[in-house]
This record gives structure tokens, sequence and C-alpha cells, in this order.
């Protein structure tokens, strides 16, 4: 091989899913951007042939035995697969992780901070893991390092209005002359007939936290000892103390309302114990630091200047900075790792890999722009820059104008969805895209228009005084009856307004969101719309048969896969393969099901038909309907049988809002619904939301997209930055008016 040839990653004829016999060479070390509509294949090359087989053949660099616990990678289907280099995947799963994994452990931002407590803190408490609330040395005894702990709802226990016999004591077991409440009495410390409210601060101590004690009481004549203690430390002792949740359901039933998670009474929600906290440099304890915005932190890091620390220092501020730099300034390190979302998660990855010091790999990024402003899109891309200026070769997914620009080879991949995509329809730089003639260039010329007449409402919702999170007070009201767009940076209290505040007050709204659906293969776009029950119908009543006969889950299934259509074939310590059922060939069903057929169709072929090729065959109105629905939010490419786990992000999303969309008079909430969209298609998503506003219902959309925003018919931006810097309602109005708000950091990119 020539060394020219070297330079470029070559792919001879890729045929995944609906790739068609596709050949490139992918310049290394330059970012490459690949484009086209959802469904034409940019997927299949980027993450299905190249990353694929770069993990495949990392992987078969360890033993057997390591390889028993790695993911089982097929040989992508493909001629040749040549000059690849290692690939690290920055997609936007969401970062899991429970309570112990925070913003700090997962960047490796918090060892070094503990690292640097250890050596410069005082009064000096001992090494890094004192200051780990993962850590027995570290962690505060009292909750175990989670920082909250479980306590008694005092408003649910005890009704201070009340006296002891009008039943004051609301606690499980009370009752009025039960035999705890006559203890109580026997007892002779509490009068029985005074409000709790006029108690003594000693007596209303004693009977609510009193230490158990012995007291002598009269039993049909005879002295008995009884204990005796306060009604909450019994219950603390109880329920809270044995950890409730290995007690029974029922007693969990009874409990659990009189319960509340509280921060712990010990650190304060801190994690750490009391030494820990007691050591500070310049006056702040470790968790006062973790606790602060990272844009905050960088600057009271910058401060110290012991010489032992200058080291530690200068790694601390080095990964802030990248943290700074891709606009998650306003998160903080102790931020639970699981309460990011997709594109936050995502760029906490980028983050990981900026401090490493890795060169000649091919990173991969799927649409890293989902979930930032137009202002933040520029930081993005310096990062893309930096990575390949450091020897990388960088590959991105992506629909938004602003990144394409910065690419140094566009892939342009279509030129339709599904049977109708799979080709490359342009590839060259980004002057050439523009005039290149495809989907993309046509739309990346296009000027933005502004919706001139905007809806007027038919009434309102209204949030009133929302604090949670960095919101400061807000009130607002949301117009009824109009398509309503919910602006604002990054961390700016988008989410926090709409999915935490309004959802809560309209738990009825119809919520379309990113999140997966159907993780079981046995789910597809049939089953999940409900198209598949009336298709059985027709199948049997044309067939004179059971409709369970035409299930893959039911009688109809092939009995040597059970209806999965592969067998896992496990060879002891070998990989275990997935191959194609031989019985039936991978259709799902028993032989005898396939022949009856529906207008010359068995239900194996109507299962691989596409959404497109579906809506020509079939004539029933309930199934045109559902149909008619998927083809309308741009799905029109994927076929009726295809398992849902295989959906992305924003596929789920748009089958969702497919299944939503014959609802009337209710409140819709999406959010970022373009998130995967080609602009192309944005028109139709467009067009969707008006049809549901103008059949009565109320659209709220949280979304950057520059398009979306100027077609709303009122606009809510949230701001004017983000984190503490956030929170507040800086803009209220139309398209229109927004462009002349000085405040709106939106307005200025939509002028």
């Amino acid at each position: 091989m020539s060394e020219s040839n070297q330079e470029y990653i070559v792919i001879s004829a890729a045929r995944e899913n609906n790739l068609k016999n596709v050949s490139l060479q992918i310049p290394k070390r330059k970012i490459s951007i690949f484009t086209g509509v959802s469904g034409s294949g940019k997927s299949s090359i980027v993450f299905d042939t190249i990353a694929a087989e770069s993990t495949r053949l990392l992987n078969e660099n360890f033993s057997m035995f390591v390889r028993t616990f790695l993911p089982k990678y097929p040989q992508p289907d493909a001629d040749a697969i040549e000059n690849l280099s290692m690939a690290v995947i920055v997609d936007q799963k969401r970062l899991g992780g429970g309570s112990h994994s925070t913003m700090g452990t997962i960047t490796d931002i918090s060892p070094i901070l503990r690292l640097l407590f250890s050596r410069v803190g005082q009064p000096y408490v001992g090494g890094a893991n004192m200051f780990s609330f993962n850590d027995p040395q570290g962690m505060c005894p009292e909750c175990n390092g989670i920082g909250r702990s479980l306590g008694i709802d005092m408003s649910k226990a005890v009704d201070m209005s009340k006296s002891l016999r009008e039943g004051a004591i609301m606690l499980p077991g009370y009752t009025v002359d039960g035999w705890e409440w006559n203890m109580l009495i026997q007892s002779g410390s509490f009068d029985p007939d005074k409000k709790l409210s006029d108690y003594s601060d000693e007596d209303l101590d004693l009977l609510l936290y009193g230490k158990a004690r012995k007291v002598k009481m009269d039993f049909a004549g005879k002295a008995t000892n009884i204990t005796v203690e306060g009604i909450i430390e019994k219950f603390t002792n109880k329920y809270i103390k044995q950890d409730v949740k290995t007690k029974s359901e029922r007693t969990q039933q009874t409990v659990a309302p009189f319960m509340t998670e509280g921060p712990c009474s010990s650190c304060h929600g801190a994690r750490l114990s009391q030494a820990a906290l007691g050591c500070k440099i310049n006056g702040h304890n470790i968790a006062e630091l973790s606790s602060m915005e990272v844009g905050h932190l960088i600057r009271v890091i910058r401060e110290i200047d012991d010489a032992a620390a200058a080291p530690m220092v200068k790694s601390l501020t080095e990964r802030l900075q990248h943290l700074v730099d891709i606009g998650l300034d306003y998160l903080t390190l102790d931020r639970e790792t699981d309460t990011l979302s997709g594109g936050e998660s995502q760029r906490v990855k980028m983050v990981k890999h900026l401090s490493g010091s890795l060169v000649d790999v091919t990173y991969i990024f799927d649409e890293p722009s989902v979930g930032l402003h137009p202002r933040d899109v520029h930081r993005l891309n310096e990062l893309l820059q930096k990575l390949r200026d450091k020897g990388n070769t960088v590959l991105v997914v992506e629909h938004d104008p602003d990144v394409i620009k910065v690419a140094d080879h566009i892939v342009d991949v279509g030129p339709h969805a599904g049977s109708r995509g799979g080709t490359i329809v342009y590839e060259g730089s980004y002057p050439g895209l523009l005039e290149s003639g495809t989907l993309t260039g046509t739309h990346m010329k296009r000027q933005l228009q502004l919706k001139q007449d905007c809806r007027q409402p038919s009434g309102k919702l209204s949030i009133r005084n929302a604090n949670p999170h960095n919101l400061q007070n807000v009130n607002v009201d949301i117009p009824t009856g109009v398509l309503n767009v919910i602006t604002g940076v990054a961390g700016s209290g988008k989410s926090t307004l709409i999915n935490d505040v309004f959802l809560s007050q309209h738990p009825d709204a119809i919520v379309i969101d990113q999140s997966a659906i159907g993780v079981s293969t046995r789910s597809n776009p049939a089953t999940y719309t409900g198209i598949l029950d009336d298709v059985r119908k027709a199948f049997a009543s044309a067939n004179k048969v059971s409709p369970s006969l035409f299930s893959f889950n039911s009688k109809g299934a092939c009995e040597n896969c059970q209806g999965l259509g592969v067998v896992y074939l496990d060879l002891s310590f070998f990989d275990s393969v997935k191959l194609p059922c031989e019985v039936c060939g991978g259709k799902r069903f028993k032989e005898e099901v396939l022949e009856y057929k529906l207008n010359g169709k068995s239900i194996a072929e109507v299962l691989e038909m596409t959404v497109e090729q579906a809506l020509e065959f079939f004539q029933i109105k309930e199934v045109v309907r559902k149909l008619q629905a998927m083809s309308d939010v741009g799905l029109n490419y994927i076929t009726l049988g295809q398992p849902l786990s295989t959906l992305s992000g924003g596929e789920c999303q748009r089958i969702k809002l497919a299944s939503e969309l014959h609802k009337k008079g209710s409140i819709y909430v999406m959010d970022e619904p373009t998130t995967g969209l080609h602009m192309s298609d944005i028109g139709h998503l467009l067009g969707i939301m008006n049809r549901l506003v103008d059949t009565g219902n109320t659209v709220i959309v949280i979304e950057h997209n520059l398009e979306v925003i100027s077609q709303a018919d009122w606009i809510i931006d949230m701001g004017p930055d983000g984190g503490s810097k956030g929170g507040q309602v800086v803009f209220e109005g139309t398209p229109q008016e927004i462009i002349h708000a000085e405040q709106s950091i939106t307005g200025k990119y939509l002028r």
C-alpha cells in the first residue's frame, strides 16, 4: 500500500443496514462531518461500520478470558475497512451512576481536590481517602456518605393544635385509648387535655424525643415496670435506624406517609465526616468547594498560593477550564451524574477525553450540538479543533449548520431516508456543499423568516414563585391555544421551569421526550402504535383463522427461536454467536402462518415494509391514520418490524409524538424535538406542531433551534445566562419583538 493511502480511513463497499455498497476515503487528522436526513445512513457508516470494526479489532487484542466479559461485535458488512485507529465514542447516552457518582468523580477532578486537601488543608486530618464520601474513613457515619437521611415529617406526625385526648398523635399505633396511648397517659408525665402547643419545651421534648425510661405503673393492683420513650424517638428506632426497606410491604405503606427525606442532620448534606469538614483551605472546606459553580470555583482555586499545592492547582485549573470552555461553568462538582441531560452528559464525557493525552485516536461524536444554545456552538467547534490539532481524527454526525461550517471534509449521505438513502450524494469542502444542490446544501443557504401573524391565546396557565434549582422566584404565564417556545442558554432553567415546576402542576400534560421506549427486542413500531392489532384482525378475517396466529409473541411464533428470529449459540469460552434461525430464516413465524396472505402479502412481508410502503399497501382506515402520523413526523423510512431498541433518542421522541397526535384540548410538552432531525425535516415538524395548535391544543416546546424559535407564537426566554446567573425570565413575547430585546441572548442570534 502506498504511503499516501495511509492518510485516509478507507471503506470499500459497505452494506450495513441501508448502505448501498458505499466506498469512502475519510482524511485522517481532520474534522469530517457526516450530514444527511435522519435515516439516510450516516450512523450506519460512522457507528455501525467504522466504530464497530474499530472496537471489534481492539477487543481482539485481549485474552479469551477477558473477551468473555466484553460486548460482542460482529464484523460489519463491507468488503474492506482499512487504516483504522482506536475509536473513542462520545455519545449521548445518559450517565447513570446513582448517588455516589458525581460530576467531580466522573471527570476525575474530585480525586485531585481530595489530594489537595490532604496535603495543604488545615488542620491536617489524614490522607486523601479521608475526604472521600465513598470511603468508610471519610463518609459521614450518620448517612453513610449519601448526604440525605430519612426523617419524620413532623406536620404529619403530630397536630400541635390538639390535646392527646383529641388525637394529637397521628403516628401509627397511637389511637386514643389504644395500648401505646394509655402507656403515655399512665406514665403520669403528660396532661391528656392540654393542647400540645401549650406544653412547656421540656414536656414537649419528653413527649417527642424522651429516651427510653422505666416507669412504675399499676396493673390490676400489681406494680409493674413499663418502658416509655418519646414517640418520635420510638418511631425512629423502629423504622429509620433499621432500614425501612427491610420491613414488609404493608409496614412500608403504613409508615411511608410520615417519612420525609431531608439533608442529613449531622453533615447537612455535605456527605463527609466532621473531621473532613473541619479541614479548610483559605476558609473553605472541601464540601463548600464542591458545591460552588465551576466558573466560581476556578477563581477560588487560582488563589491558593501554597508551594506544595502548585502541581495540583495547575491540574485542577486546567480541568475546570475545560468545563468552562465547553459551557458547563454552571454545574457543580457535587452534582449527581444521573441528573444531567443527554447533551450535558456528552459534554462531560468530552472533557474527560480532553484531559487525556492520547493522540492519533479517532474521536466519534453523535450530534454534539444537542442541548447547546447557538451562542455556545463556537465553544464546541473550538473543542473539536483542539482534538484535531493534537493529531486526532474527528468524525461527527451533525445537523447543526454552525457545526457543519468548521468541517475540513463533509460527507453528505442521502438522497432520502431508508431504502431511498444509503448513497453518498456529496463529498468535499463546505463552500462546495452550498453549491451541491443536495438537500443539506440547499437548506444551508436558506434565510430565516420570522413569524408575522401570531395566534391570540385563549387563556393562560400560571406559574407562581417557582424556586427549584436555580429558578429565582419565577412568575410567568404560559398562554394557551398557541405554540409556545421556551428558550435560553444551557443551564438557564428552561427544563426546571417546564419539566419540574409546570408538569408537577399539570400532571395530565402529554410529555414527549427522548427517553427510550420498549427495551425488549419484541416491541416494534407496529406493536407500539397499535397498528399490529388491526393488521392481525385483517389477516384473521381474510383467512378465517385466529388473530393470535399472526403474533410472533403468541401462537404464530416459530418454535425453534420462540419468535425472536435469531438463535444464540453459546460455544463455552468462545464468543456467543447470534445466528438467524434456520427454521424460519429470521422471519419469526411458523411456516404455516406464512401461507396465509392479505392482498398477496404474508405477515412477515408486511412487517418488512417501511412506513412509506405500508401506506401504499393498506386501506384500513385506522391503520392508515397511524401510518400517516408516523410519516408526518419524518419516520417514513423505518420498517414496521424494526425492534424499538434500535431507535435513536430523536426517533423515539418522534414515534411517541406520532402515537399522541390525535388528542384534542390537551397540553403537549416537547423537549428539544429537533434532535436528530435534518434541516429539511424541521418544516414537517413545525407543520405537526401547528396542526396540534389548530385542533385546540396548547404546545410547549423547549428548543434551541432558531427555525423553530422563529415560528413561535410566543417565546419565553430564560437567562440571562446559566446556573446562578440564570433562572429568570428575560423576555416574553413574539419573534418580532425578541430581536429588539437587548438583554436576550436568543434575540441576538435570531437577528
